[in-house]
C-alpha cells in the first residue's frame, strides 16, 4: 500500500498553531457574557461620541485579564509542544537505514530495534526477541495503567532469521481499533504464513522492559491505540461559573434598563438621545465587574495549592484547576468497589472442595497433603477418606499452581511475582505458602518446586487462554514433562463455570455462602485430555486463529468443542479484600453529610452486597430490595413484575437497592425504561449495582446527571473506571494496585478512599463558600461604584457625565480594593475539627445557598443603601457646583474605599496574619496616594476637619445599620455554623 495512505508518526498534543491560537483563545474568555460585555464597552470608546473619561478606564482591565489568559495558555501549549518535539525526535535503529531515523519519520513497514528502557514509537508486530524463546517484557503503565510488566512474545516464523532478512516480511493487519486487548493478523514471509494475536504486538508508547526486540511497524500517528484511546479531556465548567453567568445577564438587563430610564427622564428631548443611552450603559458598566474572572481564577489556584499541600492527605493532586468549587456541591457520589472501597491486596482465604471447607489454621492441613503427596510421587495411592481428602486438596493446589498467568521475577535478588491481576499473584502466593512454589514460567512452560522435597516439577505450556471480562475465565493446556500426561486446567467465576463443570449439588450454595463473607470467589476444574483429541484441537484451533473475520468466536467455538465441557469440580477458592482505611468512618461521615452513595461493581450479588454492608453503606436494619435477572428471557411480556419493583420503590424511598447488571441493562435499554428507573432510583440513600460493565458505569453517571440537574462525584482506582470518571462533574481517581490510569484521568487524584472526606467537607465547603463570597463582593464593589455614578447622574439634570475617571476607576478595582476583598478566599467559618464532627454543615451548601439569587438580591439592596447614602450625603455636604466637584469627589471616593474596607472584615470569620495585613497595608496605600491625586481631589479640602468628619458620619450611616441586622438576623435566625460554634 503506497505510504501516503497512512498516518503520518509525528505526535501532537498541542492545543493551537500560529493562527489558531488567537481565535481559540479569544473564543473561550468571550463566550462568558461579563467578558464579552466589556469587550463590547471597551471598543466602544474608539467612538469619540461615546468616549467617557479616558480610554485606559475601560480598556487596561480589560486587556489585563486577557493578557494574563494568554499568557498562561500559551505557556501550557509551548510546555506541550516540547514535550512533543521530544518524543518526535528520538532516534531509532531502523533495519537497513546506515543512520538512525526520527520517531516522526517512521512508516508502516519499517523494521525497527528496540532496547531495553526505549519506548515503543508505533503499534508494532514483533518480529524477533534477544531470547531464544522469542520473548520480551513491556511496560504497559501509560497506555492502561497497569503496572505490571506484560509479557509478549515475537513472531515463531521470523525469530530465527537473520535481520538483514527481516526487510522482506509483510503483515495483513484489520483496520486501526481502540481496543488494547484485542488484535487479529497475520505474517507473510515468502510462502509461509502465521496468524499473529495481541500477544505478538507492542503498542505505541509502551516501554521494552527487558532485553532487546525488533518490531514491524503495523500503525503509525492517530492510527495507533494510544491515539485513538486518547481524547482531548472535555473542559469543565464549574456549577458556580454557570450561576455568575446568569447573574450577569440580570445585571446587564439593570443597567440596560437604568440607561433607558435616566433617558426617558429628559423626555428624549436630545436628538442624539440613543447615544445618551449609549454613554449612560458605559458609565454603568462596572456593574458589571471585568475583574470577576480574575478574582475567580486566582482564588482557584490558591484553593489548588491548599489542597494538594494539605499534609493530612499526602499525594493529593489536583488536575482539574477549574472545579474546586463543585467538590463543596456534591449530591451523588459513584463509588467502584475493588481498590477503591476495598485494598485490593488480596489473601486467599478459604478452600471448599465439596464435602469440607478450610480456612485459618485448618489450611495446615492442606499444606500436609501437598507434602505428602510430594513425598509419596511414583508410590502406591494414599488410601482411606482421609487420605482421599488429602489427595484431592494437593490436586487443587497443583492446579491452582499452573492455571495462571503469574511470571516469576528475581529482579531485586528475591522471588517475586507479575501479573496484571492481583487475585492471580494471592493465589500463587498461597500455593507457595502450601509447599508448591512456582520458580520459573515462560511461554512454553512452567516449573514449580516442591517445599517438603525440593525436588523441580515441570510443565510445557501447550496453549494458554487469558482471562477476559467477556469469558470471565482462564485457562490452560499443560503437559507434564515427567508423565507426559495432558491437561486442561479453568478457574472463573461460578456463573460460568457453572456451565462447565460436571454436575454437582453444592457449588451454588458454597459460593453464596463466600460471597456473603466478602470473599471473591473463583471455581477450578479440569480434565485430562487424550494426545489425540488434543491433536485434533491444535489443528482446528490454529485454522480458526488465521481467520481475519470472526476469528474469536472461531477460536472460542473450538475450544468450547473440545475442552469446556465435563470438567471435573475441583474445589472453589475464596480470596478475601479488606477495606480500605477508614472506609467505614467516611461513608458514614458522608451519608450525614446528605451524600447518596452508590456502589458500581463487576463483583457478584453476594459479595457487594456483604462490602456494602460492612462498609455501612447500608445501615444497621435497612431493607435491601434485590432485583436480579429482569429481562434475562426477551420472550416474557414486559409488563407488571418488571414495572413492580419499581412501584414498590416508588413508594418505599427510604429503603436501598441492589440489582444486578442484566436487569440494569433491561432498565436502561430505552428512554421510557430509563425515565421510570429513574424516578424511582434517584431518591434512594443507597443503590448496589453489581455485575456492571465499565460502560454501564458511565451511563449511570449520565443518567443521574442529566435526570436530575445534581453535581455527580465518581471515584475508582482501575482502567475499567475511566469511562464513569470522565462522565462525571467531578472525577476522582485513587493511585492503586491497579496502576494509575483513572488517577490520570481524574479531576482530582487521591491515594486513600478515606480522604475523599476531607476533600469534600473540607477543601469543597470552603472553596464553595470562599468563592461565592468573593463573587458577591465583586459584585457588590461593582453596584456601590454605580449607584454613586446613578445617584450623581439624576442630580445632574440626567446628563451622561462620569463622576469617577482615570486611575479612580483603575484604581478601584485594584490597588485600592483587590488585596483585602481577595484574602477572602483565605477565611473559613468553623474550623476543620467541627467540619468533621459535624458533617452536616456540608449538607445546606448542596442547594447553592450561599450563592443565589436571594442571597445576589439581598447584596444588591445592600449596595443601593449604601451608594445612596455616599454620594447623597457627599453631594448635601459639598454642593454640585463645578468648583466643588473635586471636594465631593475626594468624600464619596474615601467613603467608597473604606466602606469596601471595612465591609470586607465584617464578613469575615477567621482572621489570619494575611488578611489583616491586607486591610492595613492596602488602607496605608491608599492615604499614601493622595498626594498623587492632585489632579482628582481638592488636597486642601482633604486635610481640613470638616472632611474628616463628614466622612466619619456618611460611614457610619452606611454601615452601622448594615452591621446591626447582621447582628440581629445572626441572634433571631442564626445560620447553621454559628449554631455549630455555641454548641
Amino acid at each position: 500500500m503506497p505510504s501516503g495512505q497512512f498516518a503520518s508518526n509525528a505526535i501532537s498534543n498541542a492545543k493551537y498553531n500560529a493562527l489558531t491560537f488567537l481565535p481559540m483563545t479569544l473564543y473561550e474568555q468571550f463566550k462568558f457574557f461579563f467578558n464579552l460585555y466589556f469587550l463590547l464597552v471597551a471598543l466602544s470608546q474608539a467612538i469619540p461620541a461615546l468616549r467617557i473619561g479616558y480610554l485606559s478606564s475601560y480598556v487596561v482591565p480589560l486587556a489585563f485579564v486577557l493578557a494574563v489568559t494568554l499568557c498562561k495558555e500559551a505557556a501550557d501549549d509551548i510546555g506541550r509542544r516540547r514535550r512533543d518535539s521530544e518524543q518526535n525526535n528520538e532516534r531509532y535503529e531502523v533495519v537497513g537505514e546506515e543512520v538512525p531515523v526520527k520517531a516522526r519519520d517512521l512508516k508502516c513497514g519499517d523494521v525497527v530495534r528496540l532496547h531495553k528502557g526505549v519506548r515503543v514509537p508505533a503499534d508494532v508486530v514483533l518480529v524477533q526477541s534477544s531470547e531464544s524463546s522469542g520473548e520480551v517484557f513491556v511496560k504497559t503503565d501509560q497506555l492502561d495503567g497497569e503496572t505490571d510488566w506484560k509479557l509478549r512474545v515475537a513472531c515463531p516464523v521470523t525469530q530465527g532469521v537473520p535481520v538483514e532478512e527481516l526487510r522482506g516480511i509483510r503483515a495483513r493487519v484489520g483496520p486501526p481499533s481502540k481496543s488494547i486487548h484485542g488484535f487479529v493478523g497475520q505474517l507473510h514471509r515468502g510462502p509461509e504464513s502465521i496468524g499473529l494475536t495481541v500477544d505478538n504486538t507492542a503498542w505505541a508508547n509502551t516501554v521494552v522492559a527487558s532485553g532487546t526486540a525488533v518490531g514491524l511497524v503495523v500503525y503509525t500517528g492517530r492510527d495507533t491505540r494510544q491515539a485513538m484511546n486518547t481524547s482531548a479531556p472535555r473542559a469543565k465548567t464549574g456549577l458556580l461559573e454557570l450561576e455568575i453567568n446568569g447573574i450577569s445577564k440580570i445585571l446587564c438587563a439593570s443597567v440596560f434598563v437604568l440607561s433607558v430610564g435616566l433617558v426617558a427622564a429628559t423626555g428624549f428631548q436630545s436628538h442624539s438621545w440613543y447615544l445618551d443611552v449609549m454613554r449612560f450603559l458605559i458609565l454603568f458598566s462596572t456593574i458589571i465587574p471585568v475583574s470577576l474572572r480574575v478574582n475567580l481564577d486566582l482564588g482557584k489556584s490558591v484553593y489548588a495549592h491548599q489542597i494538594q499541600h494539605d499534609r493530612h492527605i499526602p499525594g493529593t493532586v489536583v488536575r482539574t484547576s477549574t472545579i474546586p468549587e463543585d467538590l463543596g456541591r456534591i449530591e451523588y457520589l459513584l463509588s467502584d468497589k475493588t481498590g477503591t472501597l476495598t485494598r485490593n491486596v488480596m489473601e486467599l482465604k478459604k478452600l471448599h472442595l465439596g464435602s469440607v471447607s478450610y480456612a485459618g489454621e485448618a489450611l495446615e492441613f492442606v499444606s500436609q497433603a501437598v507434602a505428602r503427596e510430594s513425598s509419596n510421587a511414583g508410590n502406591a495411592p494414599s488410601r482411606g477418606f482421609r487420605a482421599s481428602r488429602a489427595s484431592r486438596a494437593a490436586a487443587l493446589v497443583l492446579t491452582l499452581a499452573v492455571c495462571h498467568n503469574v511470571t516469576p521475577t528475581y529482579d531485586s535478588g528475591d522471588l517475586e511475582y507479575q501479573a496484571s491481576s492481583p487475585d492471580e499473584i494471592a493465589i500463587v502466593q498461597f500455593t507457595q505458602a502450601m509447599g508448591l512454589a512456582l520458580v520459573s514460567r515462560d511461554r512454553h512452560g512452567l516449573a514449580l518446586r516442591h517445599g517438603a522435597t525440593g525436588k523441580i516439577q515441570k510443565f510445557d505450556i501447550l496453549q494458554t487462554f487469558p482471562f477476559s471480562s467477556d469469558t470471565k475465565r482462564m485457562g490452560i493446556v499443560v503437559r507434564d514433562v515427567a508423565s507426559g500426561q495432558i491437561w486442561f486446567m479453568e478457574k472463573g467465576a461460578d456463573t460460568v463455570m457453572a456451565k462447565i463443570v460436571e454436575k454437582n449439588d453444592w457449588l451454588e450454595e458454597e459460593a453464596s455462602n463466600m460471597a456473603r463473607e466478602g470473599l471473591r470467589t473463583l471455581v477450578v476444574g479440569r480434565k485430562r485430555v487424550a494426545p489425540e483429541v488434543y491433536g485434533e484441537f491444535a489443528r482446528e484451533y490454529r485454522a480458526a486463529s488465521l481467520s481475519m473475520a470472526g476469528r474469536d468466536a472461531a477460536m472460542a467455538a473450538v475450544v468450547s468443542r473440545y475442552l469446556e465441557h465435563s470438567l471435573e469440580l475441583q474445589g472453589l477458592t475464596g480470596v478475601e479484600d479488606r477495606l480500605q482505611e477508614g472506609v467505614k468512618s467516611s461513608i458514614e461521615s458522608l451519608r450525614n453529610a446528605g451524600i447518596k452513595i452508590w456502589m458500581l461493581t463487576g463483583d457478584k450479588v453476594e459479595t457487594a452486597r456483604c462490602v456494602a454492608v460492612s462498609a455501612k453503606l447500608i445501615a444497621r436494619g435497612q431493607y435491601v430490595h434485590t432485583v436480579e435477572g429482569v429481562g434475562e428471557n426477551r420472550d416474557e411480556p414486559a409488563g407488571e413484575n418488571r414495572n413492580a419493583h419499581l412501584d414498590y420503590l416508588l413508594a418505599n424511598p427510604g429503603c436501598c437497592l441492589l440489582i444486578d447488571g442484566q436487569s440494569l441493562a433491561y432498565y436502561m435499554a430505552t428512554p421510557a425504561r430509563r425515565t421510570h428507573f429513574c424516578r424511582a432510583v434517584v431518591p434512594l440513600p443507597a443503590v448496589i449495582a453489581c455485575r456492571c460493565t465499565p460502560q454501564q458505569k458511565a451511563d449511570v453517571a449520565s443518567l443521574i446527571k442529566n435526570a436530575t440537574g445534581k453535581r455527580v462525584c465518581c471515584i475508582g482506582d482501575g482502567g475499567n473506571d475511566v469511562s464513569m470518571i470522565q462522565c462525571a462533574d467531578v472525577g476522582v481517581g485513587i493511585v492503586g494496585k491497579e496502576g494509575r490510569q483513572a488517577s490520570l484521568a481524574a479531576d482530582f487524584s487521591i491515594t486513600q478512599f478515606c480522604h475523599l472526606t476531607k476533600l469534600l467537607l473540607w477543601h469543597g465547603r470552603n472553596s464553595y463558600k470562599r468563592s461565592a463570597k468573593l463573587a458577591q463582593f465583586v459584585i457588590h464593589r461593582g453596584l456601590l461604584i454605580s449607584v454613586c455614578q446613578a445617584v450623581y447622574s439624576i442630580c445632574s439634570a440626567f446628563a451622561p457625565l462620569a463622576l469617577f475617571q482615570g486611575w479612580l476607576m483603575v484604581g478601584y478595582a485594584t490597588l485600592y480594593t483587590m488585596a483585602p476583598v481577595f484574602s477572602l478566599v483565605l477565611d473559613y467559618d468553623v474550623g476543620e475539627d467541627l467540619v468533621t464532627l459535624y458533617p452536616e454543615l456540608y449538607r445546606e451548601l448542596t442547594g447553592g445557598s450561599a450563592l443565589s439569587y436571594r442571597t445576589f438580591f439581598v447584596w444588591t439592596a445592600v449596595s443601593l443603601y449604601q451608594g445612596g447614602v455616599i454620594q447623597g450625603l457627599a453631594q448635601l455636604f459639598t454642593g454640585l457646583d463645578e468648583s466643588l466637584f473635586t471636594s465631593m469627589v475626594a468624600l464619596s471616593y474615601s467613603a467608597l474605599i473604606i466602606n469596601e474596607l471595612v465591609m470586607v472584615a465584617l464578613e469575615v470569620h477567621t482572621w489570619s496574619h494575611l488578611m489583616a495585613w491586607s486591610h492595613l497595608v492596602t488602607l496605608a496605600a491608599y492615604i499614601g496616594s493622595f498626594p498623587f491625586l492632585s489632579d482628582y481631589f481638592d488636597l486642601h479640602y482633604v486635610a481640613s476637619f470638616s472632611f474628616c468628619w463628614q466622612l466619619a458620619f456618611i460611614l457610619a450611616l452606611s454601615l452601622l445599620p448594615i452591621w446591626g441586622a447582621k447582628a440581629l438576623t445572626r441572634r433571631l435566625h442564626p445560620p447553621t455554623y454559628a449554631k455549630v460554634q455555641q454548641a
